[in-house]
């Protein structure tokens, strides 16, 4: 079962969601976090919500809705992606899409749930993310989960006409998580 704490839920994504994911996929300021260069249509989203039962093993992912519990309110999603079945790892990404929604702890409390259902339900050994150069919150959010930087890659993402450098951090499973 995937924990709940502090405030918030992570669940699912249910057909309902369609609405959210098809509006937080498309704002191009997402896409800079994501490497993502093309909208996202109605039906290839369907599609995947249609597909999200399928187990990790089966799609290298899990997408999960982050929901505010007293409000009932989705405010925005956490994922594992590239996940790695033989080295048991897997990248993190999370978007907390409104502004008004952040700086409340929420990023926070989705991240320590999302740990302990990595670590301690799927087994996993480590989890990564990358963070674009800039991304204060990311970086400050990510260090206060114990993630460590362990590669920085210059100039490794093109954004319009520059290049910007790209932080790998790392969290691995200690003995007693």
């Amino acid at each position: 079962m995937i924990p709940e704490g502090d405030g918030i839920r992570l669940r699912a994504v249910e057909p309902e969601d369609l609405e959210l994911l098809y509006k937080w996929e498309n704002e191009e300021d997402n896409w800079k976090q994501s490497n993502t260069l093309v909208p996202f249509s109605k039906y290839i989203l369907k599609r995947y919500i249609a597909n999200s039962h399928k187990s990790l093993y089966e799609t290298s992912q899990l997408r999960l809705m982050i929901d505010v519990i007293p409000a009932e309110k989705t405010i925005g999603t956490i994922d594992l992606f590239d996940f790695d079945h033989y080295h048991l790892r897997a990248g993190v990404g999370i978007l907390i899409a409104d502004p008004r929604d952040r700086k409340k702890g929420h990023g926070s409390a989705a991240l320590e749930c999302l740990i302990r259902y990595a670590f301690g339900t799927l087994g996993l050994h480590q989890l990564w993310c990358n963070i674009m150069e800039g991304n204060e919150e990311s970086m400050k959010l990510f260090l206060s989960h114990g993630f460590t930087l362990c590669a920085t890659r210059k100039e490794w993402v093109r954004a319009d006409d520059s290049f910007n450098t790209e932080y790998m951090l790392q969290l691995i499973r200690t003995s007693g998580s």
